[in-house]
């Protein structure tokens, strides 16, 4: 059995740590860019190594196009993280960050979703 499924991610614990406290302090109702801003200071205030608006670039067979995707952050160089302020998130969201990491070369991402009066997250791991 491989238990390395199982390990807690640490740098994800602290990503969502952070996003709890703004959505705990802010509650719903806000635009995206609202969160964004506030994140931005929750991840300096905690350490959290970020890069806010980060061009991924995309591959289609090998060559890279000149289209790229603008994450919301890429915390740790690793974690692509995508918010949203929605009543709820669809498959139609979890779709386009799973596109965007295989697309991308990336492999996690997190989907925080702000809209709602409890923050909602999912992890994609490909």
């Amino acid at each position: 059995m491989n238990t390395d499924i199982f390990k807690r991610d640490e740098r994800t614990y602290k990503i969502i740590g952070a996003a709890i406290a703004v959505h705990s302090e802010l509650g719903c109702g806000f635009l995206e860019a609202v969160y964004q801003e506030a994140l931005t200071l929750e991840f300096q205030a905690r350490g959290i190594p970020f890069e806010r608006e980060k061009e991924l670039p995309l591959y289609y067979r090998g060559n890279k196009l000149k289209t790229f995707y603008k994450a919301d952050f890429l915390c740790f160089d690793l974690v692509m993280v995508e918010i949203k302020a929605l009543d709820k998130t669809t498959s139609k969201e979890e779709a386009q960050v799973i596109n965007y990491l295989k697309a991308s070369s990336l492999k996690k991402a997190l989907l925080l979703n702000f809209g709602t009066t409890a923050l909602k997250f999912k992890r994609c791991v490909l």
